[in-house]
């Protein structure tokens, strides 16, 4: 049996978080930086629980996005993953179905940078690939980011209209900025 709890890093205690970076270094086979860690951290995490396993991870953190002249209230996913021997059975939906209430109910949107082998299953859920170029606000000013492009999800919540032909910028942090 398993069971998704939904906690923010600031109640995480030390254990559970090593127990979540582990996954994750296993999950990305340890390309995973420290600075991708960093950005799972500081808001609302997903947790798989199968017994006293931890066998997946999700995260939601706030990060503003320009659109169409506005600042927006994104939630943000990052570090989703699921252990290899648990694949399959519809655990990573289960985490986004966690985050993407959190979404619908504390954001303006939410977006998502997904690997090309993630994008199947977040469109499954009605997310939505950004189709207009996307940027970054960098410290030296607004910066073209083209290879992360084809990556970039929405998930739209009734509050906002999305034109998603249109430019979408993000906000800086270092490492990986979508």
């Amino acid at each position: 049996m398993t069971e998704v709890r939904t906690v923010h890093t600031a109640d995480l205690d030390a254990a559970t978080l090593a127990a979540a970076r582990t996954l994750l270094d296993e999950a990305f086979d340890g390309d995973l930086t420290e600075l991708d860690w960093e950005h799972a951290l500081g808001g609302v995490h997903a947790l798989l629980w199968a017994g006293s396993d931890l066998i997946g991870h999700a995260s939601v953190v706030q990060r503003r996005l320009l659109h169409a002249g506005r600042a927006l209230r994104a939630g943000y996913v990052e570090g989703v993953a699921v252990h290899r021997a648990h694949r399959g059975r519809g655990h990573g939906g289960a985490l986004m179905a966690a985050l993407e209430r959190v979404i619908r109910n504390a954001y303006d949107l939410g977006a998502l940078s997904s690997s090309a082998e993630g994008r199947r299953m977040y469109a499954s859920r009605g997310w939505l690939a950004w189709q207009g170029p996307t940027f970054a606000l960098t410290p030296m000013g607004i910066a073209r980011t083209e290879e992360d492009d084809d990556g970039v999800y929405v998930l739209p919540t009734a509050a906002i209209p999305l034109d998603r032909t249109a430019e979408l910028v993000c906000d800086w942090r270092d490492g990986d900025v979508w």
